[in-house]
């Protein structure tokens, strides 16, 4: 084989990028103060370093359901075992939610957010809804409050709707709801990284890729389930990144959409394999003891963590296998 000059110049390049990452992993006590405040530029995440940002960890489920393991002794089990740098505070908000429970379901969210903070790790503030934009001022009071009282911190992500439903179209609707509660986050917080759900319970990028909205550090969100969707989603998707907006898949499952039913354990393979050729950071769906495969703990699983591995549901334990594997280390002593 011939090296050119060329050849050498990347080998070099690639080995000073290593070597810089790594002693940042080294000397960073835990992975916000690795990365730092995150910025969008193009299709990726990036944050101190020249290397693009790949966050993996886990969704609490619906705040008013499983609200149990919305406390901090959960969040350091899920950082310190299963080596998770961020968690995603999934704050239901119809069905006995936020909107008729607004203080109890507040104070949940800022539970957690307190916990990321102090242990070091990103948490994403989703507003867990269907139908959001027919009562845009409750999440704009929502966000108002959130980002007022913790947008300085580094740590927060925000995810303005979880999953509209099929037949909300982007421009007309979706896009223009996105729209009215960046404009309020932004009057508190102008960095922080901003997530947008789409059409179809949040498939519908290409859409968003279309019409994409104008600001700085958007993000949009993109959900599967990979025994329901395959290689259709991920070609819709890779449309999205072609057009070069940046996606963050806020929620997964190893299972069908429904939530429940058998794993496609090559298929989320196939599914992690494009995430990580594209950078794109995740969160799996969920922390729970409901009796279906999507959740990762069993019933009666302990709220407060300390979950032996061979007790996790087959979903829970391949994510944290996967989470171990690819996520940095830190040595967490000092909490």
């Amino acid at each position: 084989m011939k090296y050119t000059s060329k050849y050498f110049l990347t080998l070099t390049f690639s080995l000073l990028l290593y070597l810089f990452s790594t002693n940042v992993e080294a000397q960073s006590a835990n992975v916000v103060e690795m990365h730092g405040q995150l910025k969008v530029i193009g299709t990726r995440i990036y944050g101190k370093s020249p290397l693009p940002v790949q966050l993996r960890g886990m969704s609490l489920f619906w705040s008013q359901w499983q609200g149990k393991y919305w406390n901090k002794e959960a969040i350091k089990w899920l950082r310190d075992d299963w080596q998770c740098t961020i968690v995603r505070a999934a704050m239901g908000v119809e069905k006995g939610g936020y909107l008729e429970n607004p203080e109890t379901e507040l104070k949940k969210v800022e539970d957690v957010i307190d916990a990321c903070i102090e242990l070091g790790i990103y948490v994403l503030v989703d507003y867990h809804a269907h139908e959001a934009h027919k009562d845009p001022e409750s999440a704009k009071k929502f966000f108002g409050y959130i980002s007022k009282k913790y947008g300085a911190y580094p740590n927060v992500i925000y995810e303005t709707f979880n999953e509209p439903l099929q037949n909300e179209q982007w421009t007309e609707t979706l896009k223009p709801y996105h729209e009215s509660i960046i404009k309020v986050i932004r009057a508190n917080d102008p960095d922080n990284i901003i997530i947008c759900g789409t059409r179809q319970w949040s498939q519908m990028v290409n859409e968003a890729a279309d019409d994409p909205i104008d600001g700085k550090n958007i993000a949009y969100t993109l959900h599967f389930y990979a025994a329901s969707h395959k290689q259709d989603l991920r070609n819709i998707a890779q449309q999205a990144l072609d057009k070069g907006i940046c996606l963050f898949i806020t929620e997964y499952g190893l299972c069908p959409a429904s939530g429940d039913g058998d794993l496609d354990i090559k298929e989320t393979q196939t599914w992690w394999e494009f995430c990580d050729k594209n950078d794109i950071s995740w969160c799996n769906w969920s922390i729970a003891d409901k009796d279906e495969t999507a959740s990762a703990v069993p019933p009666k699983a302990d709220v407060n963590g300390g979950w032996p591995e061979e007790t996790l549901t087959q979903s829970g334990s391949l994510v944290r296998q996967e989470c171990k594997r690819k996520n940095p280390r830190f040595e967490y002593s000092t909490y």
